[in-house]
């Protein structure tokens, strides 16, 4: 079977240009390898994003950032384009990989539940991690063991460091932005995407990310001629009030140049949004892949208003992932200056 995976490890800088390659790497691989097998683009998804959850470099369950109360609450969501489901948790600490209750609550959203219930569509805290459990899904003991040597350096520099408020938003607008997401297409031309977040270094404890947001962290839609996927990092608060995953697929389904589309979508509905009167930069990236399913040919494509994002895509007709830092022009202010940029592909029939 054919297919294409599209990952992201956050928007910010490429501090470890090196370390993100060898995890971009691997989840790519492991992705690629479950669509030649025949499994669907919402089983790729899940198992980029399962990978990049596991690495302690990322921010996203095992390696999360903590909150100011030094806990661990993880946000992660993922839709699939087919059936247009969508399933999130959030305020997770005890739940070893986030996707996974994701995914499977994207899944009970196409059966009925006992009573005539309806199925949720996001779950938090102790009652996720409940449900998690009568799934299946695999739990940690003790929370310690999300916490990664990095996240806990992070976490003492900053908190030290901390006097003021308006310190702490500082902290805020210049910490490391990096959620983790994929976009990934099957043979079937199917499309699904997600994402995986532990929120903002020294976030309020019970704060929702867009990781977890309808509409704001990923979004993913096919219909019978095209399908487009994306998801979003950044500044979630920002994200979420402006719908940007959700705006960047309506803009795509009917465009005639993709990369003028993601530009006007930035520039107009994010940054130029009524929603976003603030003087203050306005950090966001998203990846994105659209799909032509009549002419079997797409586009990956990337932007975002930071210094950097890293990106890595894989079709399952390569060699060998495609790691990309992509960086804002010397000459440009972060958080006003949008980059887009893209590659073709198409896939094998």
């Amino acid at each position: 079977m054919s297919g294409f995976v599209a990952i992201h490890t956050g928007a910010g800088n490429c501090i470890n240009e090196q370390l993100y390659k060898n995890v971009c790497r691997d989840a790519c691989t492991s992705s690629v390898e479950v669509l030649k097998s025949g499994g669907s683009a919402l089983d790729a998804c899940e198992n980029a994003i399962t990978h990049l959850e596991n690495s302690p470099a990322t921010n996203a369950g095992f390696g999360s950032n903590l909150t100011w109360d030094r806990t661990i609450e993880c946000d992660a969501s993922i839709m699939d384009g087919q059936t247009l489901h969508f399933g999130a948790c959030t305020n997770v600490s005890d739940v070893k990989n986030p996707i996974k209750l994701a995914r499977s609550i994207c899944d009970l959203q196409s059966k009925t539940m006992s009573h005539g219930r309806v199925p949720p569509m996001i779950v938090c805290g102790e009652g996720g991690s409940k449900i998690a459990k009568e799934l299946g899904i695999s739990l940690v003991d003790d929370m310690e063991e999300l916490i990664s040597e990095k996240a806990l350096n992070c976490y003492n520099h900053f908190r030290g460091k901390i006097n003021t408020w308006e310190m702490a938003n500082d902290i805020t607008r210049s910490s490391s932005l990096d959620t983790v997401g994929a976009v990934c297409v099957d043979g079937e031309g199917n499309i699904a995407a997600g994402c995986s977040s532990g929120g903002i270094i020294l976030k309020v404890s019970g704060r929702v990310g867009q990781s977890a947001t309808y509409g704001a962290g990923c979004w993913a839609v096919s219909d019978r001629d095209r399908c487009v996927g994306t998801c979003t990092t950044g500044m979630g608060e920002y994200l979420m009030k402006t719908l940007l995953a959700r705006e960047i697929v309506n803009d795509l389904m009917h465009c005639q140049c993709p990369v003028t589309s993601l530009n006007k979508t930035f520039k107009e509905k994010f940054l130029e949004s009524p929603y976003l009167k603030t003087p203050d930069p306005l950090f966001a990236g998203a990846l994105t892949i659209l799909y032509d399913r009549t002419t079997g040919s797409g586009d990956v494509l990337w932007s975002h208003t930071t210094a950097a994002m890293c990106i890595s895509y894989m079709g399952t007709s390569f060699r060998k992932p495609k790691f990309i830092c992509s960086e804002l022009p010397s000459n440009c202010k972060g958080g006003r200056t949008t980059v887009v940029s893209g590659k073709q592909f198409t896939l094998p029939t």
